[in-house]
């Protein structure tokens, strides 16, 4: 059982720690630091572990007591069994790996219901920075330079939607962000303009 608690996570972390049930198997694909998990386990006794592959933050994990194993996710997930758990999560993450389709793939193979949360390369403030200056724009969602960023396949809200029809993935729910606070009007209305972040809970089409 961990030992330490946390006082504050990122709110898409707290808004997908809101959407797991008790007692739940669980696994964070791209678990960082491990807060996300910390906070499952400590509240609701979730079951399960974090993949990551950075070594600080396994260090991180370990200290908190987070059960986590080092391991790269574009290699698959070919060690865990169809259904072995009732979520997968990736927080923050698809946007780094290589094969973005086959990662949503295996996260339904493994897992029944899979939480995505997404920056959206298609909010109004990224679209006017590359219009006005020309170059590939930073915001605080998107910090990095062009040349040494981890973001390598970077996307908008249309386009994981359009991804998810074409592999017959089941959008059951979208929560859309704008500057780390929960959708308004024009946010829900016109998300892939105005949400820098969304979160999907998807399911395989039955």
């Amino acid at each position: 059982m961990p030992y330490r608690t946390l006082k504050q996570i990122r709110l898409d972390l707290q808004l997908i720690a809101d959407l797991i049930k008790d007692n739940s198997r669980v696994l964070d694909l791209g678990c960082g630091t491990g807060d996300l998990l910390l906070k499952l386990v400590n509240e609701k006794n979730i079951r399960g572990h974090g993949v990551e592959i950075d070594v600080k933050n396994i260090l991180s994990c370990v200290e908190k007591g987070v059960p986590v194993i080092q391991a790269d996710m574009d290699a698959g997930l070919g060690d865990y069994p169809d259904s072995s758990f009732d979520y997968v999560i990736l927080s923050q993450t698809l946007q780094a790996v290589k094969k973005p389709h086959i990662i949503l793939k295996e996260m339904l193979r493994v897992g029944q219901t899979g939480i995505v949360s997404l920056l959206n390369f298609g909010y109004w403030k990224v679209r006017s920075q590359l219009f006005l200056s020309g170059k590939m724009p930073r915001t605080k969602t998107l910090p990095y330079e062009w040349y040494n960023t981890p973001n390598i396949h970077l996307t908008t809200i249309k386009d994981f939607k359009d991804l998810c029809n074409k592999q017959n993935i089941t959008i059951k729910r979208q929560i859309n962000l704008s500057q780390s606070r929960k959708g308004g009007f024009l946010v829900n209305l016109r998300p892939n303009f105005f949400a820098n972040l969304a979160i999907f809970i998807i399911e395989n089409k039955h």
